[in-house]
């Protein structure tokens, strides 16, 4: 069984012992903060290793990544 299969499990068992709103709310919070700290560590992988820096953030702040609205007229 792979890993991915094996979380897969886990994370149904974990979810067959919610029992209220406030329990799901506490759940999500779990995963969210593991994968933020995943994120992060990511991050800090890539400024330790020199491949960003404060000018690369800052960079990054200015970008608009927002894909153009298309309007109606143009639409097939």
């Amino acid at each position: 069984m792979s890993y991915s299969q094996l979380a897969q499990l886990e994370l149904m068992n974990a979810l067959n012992n919610i029992n209220s709103e406030e329990e799901l709310n506490e759940f999500k919070d779990v995963v969210a903060r593991f994968f933020a700290q995943k994120a992060q560590k990511a991050i800090d992988d890539l400024w330790d290793k020199g491949y960003i820096n404060d000018e690369t953030i800052e960079q990054w702040g200015a970008e608009h990544m927002r894909t153009p609205y298309r309007y109606a007229a143009n639409r097939l």
